[in-house]
């Protein structure tokens, strides 16, 4: 089957495929533009802008990294990797996700808006709020990330009543998906929980507000499963994990390396300061962290709110802004390599061109 084009608000993808936000800095202006050039929708991650370029745009503590929030968010590397995306992606749609539980989520909703962006996307917590953040910038389309029916018929109920505006598009996502997860470490193996079956009460939910699209996302591998999702209710699919197999991908080689090497036992459900299990590749840091030594926990970042300014970090053994950057910068064995379920499929790195054609078009044996 040949796939229609995406409409998110005013905005029109040629492809519908949304490149999953991957932070931090796995998506920012090289991936996200040449993906939304090539005529998917490009998602910039907003996480840890202040290691944009090695921290040119931070305030640095004795650690070299990020102080506080405002310069773990940075306005101005933000603002840079917007820009640049701009120019790969030759005028075409480019989107950022911003996730709700992230400290400054409002200041960074703000600053997206003044940087130019064209959607917004957040998950991670119920974004009631989310267009109080906007209203200046009526063009921006919003697209919040649910994983139930229950959850949208709050946002939209509440975005209707204060706002008087619905979502532009919203991402269904299962829990293939990599990073963190929408729910429990038991609802992640139910059977109720897989997207397939999520699909078709949030639509059914949805019928009570209004047409905007459905995007799913979570385990979308190739075209075959594009087309399943579209069958069952889709307008457009979500991928990830497959464009860090691009040499696009922001990622540091390292970190490819990883991903590419993982086998699917290495593949787990990882506990998180979030409080929510997140999904990502077994390594040095994983057994570290199980043995209780792990790096020192400082808290120098302030990145997510459910953390309690290191409190659940402790608890979990590690602090997921100092993994996570550390993997950005390729450290093996500090880093923590979130990947999708399907990550041990990847065996190979090719052009974001090349892997728009094999999803739209089909793989070439």
């Amino acid at each position: 089957m040949s796939f229609k084009p995406l409409k998110i608000g005013k905005y029109t993808i040629k492809h519908p495929i949304v490149q999953g936000g991957m932070g931090l800095g796995i998506s920012w202006d090289r991936l996200a533009g040449n993906v939304s050039k090539e005529g998917g929708l490009g998602v910039i991650s907003s996480v840890g802008t202040g290691y944009y370029q090695d921290c040119k745009y931070s305030a640095k503590d004795i650690n070299s990294r990020p102080l506080n929030s405002e310069n773990f968010y940075s306005t101005k590397g933000l603002k840079a990797i917007i820009d640049n995306t701009r120019k790969i992606a030759n005028g075409n749609p480019v989107a950022v996700n911003i996730l709700y539980a992230s400290n400054d989520y409002e200041r960074m909703a703000r600053d997206a808006c003044a940087a130019g962006i064209d959607i917004i996307i957040t998950g991670a917590g119920l974004p009631t709020n989310m267009p109080e953040f906007t209203q200046n910038y009526p063009d921006v389309a919003l697209v919040p990330i649910v994983s139930s029916a229950k959850a949208l018929k709050i946002i939209c109920k509440r975005w209707t009543k204060r706002y008087n505006r619905l979502p532009d598009a919203i991402v269904v996502e299962g829990p293939l998906s990599g990073g963190h997860q929408g729910f429990t470490y038991e609802q992640c193996k139910q059977d109720e929980y897989k997207l397939e079956n999520l699909i078709k009460p949030i639509k059914e939910e949805m019928k009570n507000w209004g047409e905007f699209p459905l995007i799913a996302a979570g385990g979308v591998w190739d075209k075959n499963d594009m087309e399943r999702m579209m069958a069952l209710g889709a307008d457009g699919v979500q991928m990830g994990t497959r464009f860090i197999g691009t040499h696009e991908c922001d990622a540091h080689e390292n970190f490819k390396e990883i991903i590419l090497g993982a086998k699917k036992e290495d593949i787990k459900l990882l506990k998180s300061p979030v409080g929510y299990p997140a999904r990502g590749v077994r390594t040095n840091l994983i057994e570290l962290v199980e043995k209780r030594e792990g790096p020192a926990i400082k808290c120098i970042s302030n990145c997510v709110s459910p953390c309690k300014r290191g409190v659940e970090a402790k608890a979990v053994g590690y602090c997921i802004a100092d993994s996570l950057s550390d993997a950005f910068l390729g450290r093996k064995e500090t880093g923590l390599f979130f990947t999708g379920a399907n990550g041990y499929k990847l065996n190979e790195i090719i052009s974001v061109k090349e892997l728009i054609s094999k999803l739209v078009n089909g793989e070439k044996s």
